[in-house]
C-alpha cells in the first residue's frame, strides 16, 4: 500500500496543474477565511490590474476553482471600494473581513485578517490599463497585423473548442513565427491588453529574473537567513536545487499548494522557510511552490532591498511588458511562483526573448548560458511526462514535438511553448475549470504542422 501511495504522489508531482488541484481537508472557519481571501485577491487583481468586471471574474477566474472553496466563494459578498482601490469580503460575523488592496505598479496585496495596508503601499493613482505602445512589435504594439493561413486559422480555432481537452476554456492564443505575430485570437471579455493570472508560468518568470539578477549564486547555498543556524541541514540547499524542484523539503501536499500564502495573508518569510528536510538536497524531484518562493526570497537577501524592489522591472521594462505586474505578500516578498498578471502579448514577448537565448533587440540581457541552464535537465526528474530544467518544462519527441522544445506552464491552462528548431512561440491563456486539462503538446504540434 505504501509503495502504491508513493508512486501515486510521484506521478501527481510531475504535472503542475494536477499537483495544485489536490483537495485539502475541511477547516471550518479557516476554510471560509481562505475562500474569502481567494475572492478578495481575484476580484482586486481582476478589477484593478485587468479592468475586468465582477460578473466576468465570477464567470471565468472564479469558476471551477479548487473544490475546497468552490461552493463557499459564491456565498460570500465582495465589497469593491474603487476610491480606495480595495476589495473586502466578510466571512465570519466575529472577525474582520478579508481584504486585498491595489497599488499602482505593484498590483494587489492580500492582508492578514484585521491587517491594514503596509507602509508605502497606499496609492492615490486611479487604476488604468496601459494603452497600446506605439513602438513596433516586439517592443511595442504597432505593426501587429496577423495574416494566418487557412490551416493555421483552423488550428487556432480548435483551441477555443474542446479539441484539446473536455471543458477547457481558452481565453487567448498568440502564435509567433520568426519573430512575427502570425495569429492572435481572444475569448469573450479578453483582448490584447486584458491580463489574467499566470499561475505557475510565474515560476519561469522567476527563473528568468534570477538569471538577470543573481546568476552567479546558482551553485551556492541559498541565502535564506533562517537556515543559517549552526547544525541546520537546510544550509546545503543551493539556489539550483530550488529552481529544479530538488530541495528535498517536505511540503503539505504533493504539489505543495500554498493557499495560506496565496490567499490566506501568510507571508513567504513566515511559512515557506519553515519546512524541514525529508530528502537530501538534489536527490528527489518534487514539484513545489515553496521551492520557487524560497529561490526568490534568497535572491532578495542576496541582492539587497533596493535592487529587489525593482526586480520585475529588470525584465518587464526592457521587453516592453507594460501590461504585466508582479504582486507581493504584505511583507513585500514577490510571489513569483504564481502571482503575476500578464497578457498573451507580453508572454509572447517573453517567449520570443527565451527563443533568442536571452538577447533582446540585439542586446544580451541574460548571461550567456542561462537559457541552457533553464532548459537542460540536471539531477532528479519527474516520474513521467515532460522533463524539468530550472523552472522550465522540457518537451520532445515523446510528446510529439521537436527535440529541445520547452514550456512555461501553469494552473488553469497557462502556457508559453517554445520550439527553437522552428523559431516558433505559442502562447495559450486559459481559465480551465476544475480538472479540465488542455493538451498543449498536441496543440503545439498541430500549429507547427499548419505552418509547414
Amino acid at each position: 500500500m505504501q509503495i502504491l501511495k508513493a508512486a501515486g504522489l510521484a506521478l501527481l508531482a510531475s504535472v503542475p496543474a494536477h499537483a495544485q488541484i489536490v483537495a485539502q481537508p475541511s477547516a471550518g472557519t479557516y476554510q471560509r477565511a481562505v475562500a474569502a481571501g481567494y475572492k478578495a485577491a481575484l476580484y482586486c487583481s481582476g478589477i484593478f490590474n485587468a479592468g475586468r468586471t465582477p460578473e466576468q471574474i465570477d464567470a471565468d477566474e472564479l469558476a471551477g476553482i479548487y473544490p475546497d472553496y468552490e461552493k463557499i466563494v459564491p456565498t460570500l459578498t465582495a465589497n469593491v471600494d474603487r476610491s480606495l482601490q480595495s476589495v473586502s469580503v466578510a466571512f465570519d460575523p466575529k472577525l474582520p473581513p478579508r481584504r486585498a488592496t491595489w497599488t499602482s505598479g505593484h498590483g494587489c496585496v492580500t492582508l492578514p485578517i484585521g491587517g491594514t495596508a503596509p507602509a508605502g503601499r497606499k496609492s492615490m493613482a486611479a487604476p488604468s490599463i496601459a494603452p497600446a505602445d506605439p513602438r513596433r512589435w516586439p517592443q511595442g504594439d504597432a505593426g501587429i497585423a496577423p495574416r494566418p493561413s487557412a490551416s493555421l486559422t483552423g488550428a487556432v480555432g480548435k483551441a477555443f473548442a474542446t479539441t484539446y481537452g473536455v471543458d477547457t476554456k481558452t481565453v487567448g492564443v498568440i502564435v509567433v513565427k520568426d519573430g512575427q505575430v502570425l495569429a492572435e485570437q481572444y475569448g469573450r471579455g479578453f483582448g490584447p491588453f486584458v491580463s489574467n493570472r499566470t499561475w505557475s508560468v510565474g515560476k519561469s518568470i522567476a527563473g528568468t529574473l534570477i538569471g538577470l539578477n543573481n546568476a552567479a549564486a546558482l551553485k551556492a547555498p541559498a541565502a535564506v537567513r533562517q537556515w543559517k543556524t549552526t547544525g541546520d541541514p537546510r544550509q546545503a540547499i543551493t539556489l539550483d536545487n530550488l529552481l529544479r524542484m530538488a530541495s528535498g523539503l517536505h511540503s503539505d501536499t504533493a504539489g505543495n499548494r500554498t493557499d495560506a500564502i496565496y490567499f490566506g495573508g501568510t507571508t513567504v518569510d513566515e511559512q515557506a522557510v519553515s519546512w524541514p528536510l525529508e530528502a537530501l538536497p538534489g536527490t528527489r524531484f518534487r514539484y513545489a511552490n515553496n521551492d520557487i518562493l524560497l529561490a526568490v526570497y534568497a535572491t532578495r537577501n542576496a541582492i539587497g532591498e533596493v535592487r529587489y524592489r525593482t526586480l520585475p522591472g529588470s525584465l518587464f521594462g526592457p521587453l516592453g511588458m507594460a501590461h504585466t505586474v508582479a504582486e507581493t505578500d504584505w511583507h513585500g516578498n514577490y510571489i513569483l511562483s504564481s502571482q503575476v498578471w500578464s497578457t498573451a502579448r507580453d508572454l509572447a514577448r517573453l517567449g520570443l526573448f527565451w527563443s533568442q537565448d536571452g538577447v533582446w533587440q540585439g542586446k544580451r540581457l541574460l548571461p550567456t548560458g542561462w537559457m541552457h541552464t533553464m532548459t537542460t535537465p540536471s539531477g532528479p526528474q519527474p516520474a513521467s511526462g515532460p522533463g524539468y530544467g530550472a523552472t522550465m518544462w522540457l518537451f520532445g519527441p515523446q510528446q510529439g514535438l521537436p527535440e529541445g522544445s520547452y514550456a512555461a506552464q501553469g494552473n488553469r491552462g497557462q502556457y508559453i511553448m517554445v520550439i527553437p528548431s522552428r523559431q516558433l512561440v505559442i502562447v495559450r491563456r486559459g481559465e480551465d475549470p476544475g480538472t479540465a486539462r488542455f493538451d498543449i503538446a498536441r496543440f503545439a504540434a498541430d500549429v507547427a504542422a499548419a505552418l509547414k
